[in-house]
């Protein structure tokens, strides 16, 4: 069968438009910039010593430390990070905060059927949870339960929203292609998916920088610019662990590795995932009547749903973030910042922006950023222990970490008091995914997986073998 050109391709915009509009963007992270500063850094200069030490200031960090101190307040508390907390993925992403733990219905059913429904409701109630928490511990992190709306693009597309179980229930609606452009207005939209309920948007750099706020208030010491080098063994059976950074050294009984896409400090790790970068832009904050001309006014989330997705969203102030589409894996799994400016990634997200909005061509953009995505086999966060269960660690979170980290510091938390719980006894818990093979395999595997994901995506979503092989060997890449 011949390849059909996708939308993108069919519909594509001057070029002489694009590079208007991406003329005088900045190389900087909007939610970085727009986030109130930080208190001024405080560093780790001497020994000291805590009950549970927090390695890494994201999201599941800074969660882990909010959340231990809410269970015992007594309990002493550090967190190492070694830049800035929400300066990497916490900081960068599209600020989705989604119910799913699963990364999804469809995964969450392949991996998990028998405890899917299980899976569902634990993840409603950590975002319930969520929301209670931005209100009682005053998150100023623009939150807004608005939820998401899945759109097709093409017409193969238009019979998937309606797959899945979750969408004939409460809070969800599929809509045709007049009711979908009502909410949100783009030629393109044949069809779409709402989901009222499961998804909140916020600014994920305020989240990050309001949880290491709630954390100090409730009596955690957050040092900054204090990479970890090692975690030291216990020197007797049963002793404490030493942090160690350049500076000084942390004595802890306890402690959570919550490093994301970075080199973890356990070697047995080291397979688990790979770094995956991810590519955006911001607008100018729209006109009046530029607003007008898209509608929005339930300000959902937006994504669309072929193989390679963009997601898009609102900001507070009415700018239009438009990412995604482009993952771009670097052979050998480097991560660097150079990696972070790739013109042609963000031409061609500039192109499919006025693709969608076409009213919007005399909109330009204000910033450019990326950022690495720790993704794994199973597109889910996955859990380990060491040290005889005293130290704990989540990763792999795929891209969908803005909630589901919340949930992890939880099962985190449950696993280091020696307690079983649901959470604990979750298979998603108990079990980890397959590791990817050592490099070059990985990286050749990655791109015969980008390259199968495009050729479905122009042939009306048909799978090849290549793909086929992976969903029946348990790896399922979709996305």
């Amino acid at each position: 069968m011949a390849a059909t050109p996708t939308v993108w391709e069919r519909s594509a915009p001057d070029p002489a438009l694009v590079t208007k509009a991406l003329s005088g963007t900045e190389q900087r992270v909007f939610w970085l910039d727009e986030a109130p500063p930080s208190p001024v850094p405080e560093q780790l200069t001497a020994n000291t010593s805590a009950d549970l030490v927090v390695v890494g200031g994201g999201y599941l960090g800074l969660w882990t430390a909010v959340l231990a101190k809410r269970r015992d307040p007594g309990r002493s508390v550090v967190v190492l990070e070694s830049e800035t907390v929400g300066w990497a993925a916490s900081g960068r992403n599209g600020g989705f905060c989604e119910a799913s733990i699963t990364h999804g219905e469809e995964n969450g059913r392949n991996r998990w059927p028998a405890e899917y429904d299980l899976l569902h409701r634990l993840g409603r109630e950590n975002l319930d949870a969520f929301a209670r928490d931005v209100e009682e511990l005053s998150l100023d992190c623009h939150f807004e339960r608005t939820g998401s709306l899945a759109v097709a693009v093409e017409p193969h597309q238009v019979p998937w929203l309606s797959e899945d179980d979750d969408a004939t229930t409460p809070g969800h609606a599929v809509l045709d292609a007049a009711a979908t452009r009502e909410e949100i207005n783009s030629p393109i939209f044949l069809a779409g998916r709402w989901d009222r309920d499961d998804v909140a948007m916020l600014q994920p750099a305020r989240l990050a920088r309001e949880l290491a706020r709630a954390a100090r208030d409730l009596g955690v010491r957050v040092f900054e610019h204090s990479a970890v080098t090692s975690v030291d063994k216990p020197s007797v059976k049963g002793g404490p662990q030493v942090v160690r950074t350049a500076r000084a050294a942390v004595t802890a009984r306890q402690v959570v590795l919550a490093t994301g896409v970075f080199p973890p400090l356990l070697r047995r790790d080291r397979l688990m995932t790979v770094p995956v970068y991810d590519y955006v832009l911001m607008t100018e904050p729209l006109t009046a009547e530029q607003k007008r001309s898209v509608g929005w006014e339930n300000r959902q989330g937006l994504t669309d749903i072929a193989n390679q997705f963009h997601y898009i969203r609102l900001s507070a102030d009415d700018r239009i973030l438009f990412g995604g589409y482009d993952a771009i894996h670097i052979p050998g799994g480097r991560i660097d910042p150079r990696y972070e400016d790739r013109p042609a990634t963000y031409e061609r997200l500039a192109s499919h922006f006025f693709t969608m909005f076409p009213q919007l061509e005399d909109v330009r953009f204000s910033h450019r950023w990326a950022g690495a995505i720790d993704t794994c086999t199973r597109f889910a966060a996955y859990y380990g222990t060491a040290r005889k269960g005293q130290l704990a660690y989540a990763r792999g979170f795929t891209g969908l970490g803005v909630g589901a980290t919340r949930f992890a510091a939880d099962v985190l938390l449950d696993v280091l008091s020696g307690t079983p719980t649901e959470r604990t006894e979750l298979d998603m818990v108990r079990r980890k995914p397959l590791p990817f093979p050592p490099e070059p395999a990985t990286t050749v595997g990655v791109a015969l997986t980008k390259a199968s994901l495009d050729a479905a995506d122009h042939h009306q979503g048909r799978r090849n073998l290549f793909l086929k092989a992976l969903d029946a060997a348990g790896l399922g890449f979709d996305s």
